[in-house]
C-alpha cells in the first residue's frame, strides 16, 4: 500500500483536491459482528484513532472484548468525502483511521488507548514501516474533554516508556476532535473478507507503564524491535 515518490508532507488546503459533497456509501452491517456500521449508537462509546493502514487496525478492534462495531475512513485533511486513490495521492491531507465503538460496561477507553499504541509504531512520522506517505500518520481524535486528557495522560505515559527503552519520539499527533469520513465499503472490514490481504503494522514491542487504575498492567519492558527508527 506504500507509494513511493510522494510528498511526505500534509498540503494546504489551497494545494488539496476539491472533493465532493456526497457521503461515501458503507454498508447497513458489520461484516463480522452484524452490528450496524453508521448509527447513534446510544448507551456505547467511541474511540477515533489512526495507526497506519486502516485495514490491520480494523482487525486489531473488532474481536477485542467489549467492542460492539469498527469501521474505517479518513480524518485530518482538507478534501471531503474523498476516495481512497485520492487519499493515497497525498493530495487530500487525510490519514486513515479506524473507528471503534464500544460497550463501557464490558470494557474501558483505557483498553481501546492500549490496543492503539501496542499494535503500531508511534514514532515512524510518515509511514508504518515500508508503508510511506502522510495516510499512515499516527493520530488519535477524540470526542470530549475527558477522552483528550486521558489520552494525553496515556501519550505522556508510553513516551516514557519508549524514551526508557531508547526509542526516538512519538510522532503520534496530539489529541484532537476531527470529522471521519467513511471509506468505501470495499476498505470496511476489508481483512475478513480477504484473510490474506496484505497490511502492515509495526510494533515497538513495548507495553506502557501501569497506570495507577490498572495495576493489572505489566510494569515490565517488553521491547521486541530495535530502537533508533529513523526520524521523518
Amino acid at each position: 500500500m506504500g507509494i513511493f515518490g510522494k510528498s511526505m508532507r500534509i498540503p494546504t488546503s489551497e494545494a488539496s483536491l476539491p472533493g465532493r459533497s456526497e457521503r461515501m456509501p458503507v454498508a447497513q452491517a458489520h461484516f463480522v459482528s452484524g452490528e450496524p456500521l453508521d448509527e447513534k449508537f446510544e448507551g456505547f462509546e467511541k474511540i477515533l484513532v489512526a495507526m497506519g493502514c486502516f485495514w490491520g487496525a480494523e482487525r486489531k478492534y473488532w474481536g477485542a472484548e467489549g467492542v460492539v462495531s469498527t469501521s474505517v475512513g479518513y480524518v485530518a485533511g482538507h478534501t471531503p468525502n474523498p476516495t481512497y486513490p485520492e487519499v493515497c495521492s497525498g493530495r487530500t491531507g487525510h490519514t486513515e483511521a479506524v473507528r471503534v465503538i464500544f460497550d463501557p460496561s464490558k470494557t474501558s477507553y483505557e483498553a481501546m488507548l492500549r490496543i492503539f499504541w501496542e499494535n503500531h509504531d508511534p514514532t515512524q512520522g510518515m509511514r508504518q514501516g515500508n508503508d510511506a506517505g502522510t495516510q499512515y500518520r499516527s493520530g488519535i481524535y477524540v470526542f470530549n474533554a475527558d477522552q483528550r486528557a486521558e489520552a494525553e495522560t496515556s501519550q505522556a505515559a508510553f513516551q516514557s516508556r519508549l524514551t526508557e527503552a531508547g526509542f526516538r519520539r512519538t510522532t503520534t499527533v496530539p489529541p484532537e476532535p476531527l470529522e471521519l469520513y467513511f471509506a468505501a465499503g470495499d476498505h470496511q472490514q476489508y481483512l475478513a473478507h480477504y484473510p490474506a490481504g496484505h497490511c502492515r503494522l509495526r510494533r515497538p514491542g513495548l507495553r506502557r507503564p501501569v497506570p495507577a487504575a490498572v495495576l493489572s498492567w505489566p510494569s515490565s519492558l517488553r521491547l521486541t524491535s530495535p530502537p533508533g527508527h529513523p526520524e521523518q
